[in-house]
């Protein structure tokens, strides 16, 4: 089976004193449906001004791919399994910790997903649990990374169907 391919473009132009150290890490993230996203160096890695506090940064990219992952898979498992999930919410956050001498890596992402499921009375507690499991196992991104996924379940809301 051929594997699927996912293609970025990604393009800076000089604006500053690059041999100074002193240029923006600004730049462009196009993906292939069009969209453009700025995109920079984080704040706590390069100092402002030289990065750009409102633009998208690698390490926040890698939180939100692995959060968007989950829930697309949490969402079709929820399906399949006849819930009815009604919204979802994740406040993730990724922890950069230095893994060796000069070395920084991403050792720690932890999902805490709000759901409100439209039912009239919570099912079996085990089924959030389970879900969130499953879905960590088939989740693409998660696949691909090696550090630490932790899924903190908050309490589920419940609305009426």
């Amino acid at each position: 089976m051929a594997g699927h391919f996912y293609t970025a473009v990604i393009e800076w132009a000089c604006d500053g004193d690059y041999a100074a150290n002193a240029y923006s890490r600004g730049h462009i993230w196009q993906f292939d449906g069009g969209l453009k996203i700025p995109a920079s160096a984080s704040p706590t890695v390069v100092p402002l001004p030289h990065s750009i506090e409102a633009a998208v940064d690698p390490e926040e990219a890698l939180v939100a791919a692995i959060s968007s992952c989950h829930m697309m898979s949490f969402l079709d498992l929820a399906r399949r399994a006849g819930y009815n999930i009604a919204s979802y919410r994740d406040n993730a956050t990724g922890e950069m910790s230095r893994i060796a001498r000069g070395k920084m890596a991403i050792t720690k992402v932890v999902l805490k997903p709000e759901i409100t499921l439209v039912a009239d009375s919570e099912p079996d507690p085990t089924w959030i649990t389970d879900l969130h499991e499953k879905a960590h196992d088939v989740c693409f991104i998660a696949n691909s990374v090696k550090c630490e996924i932790v899924v903190e379940e908050q309490p589920v809301r419940l609305t009426a169907p």
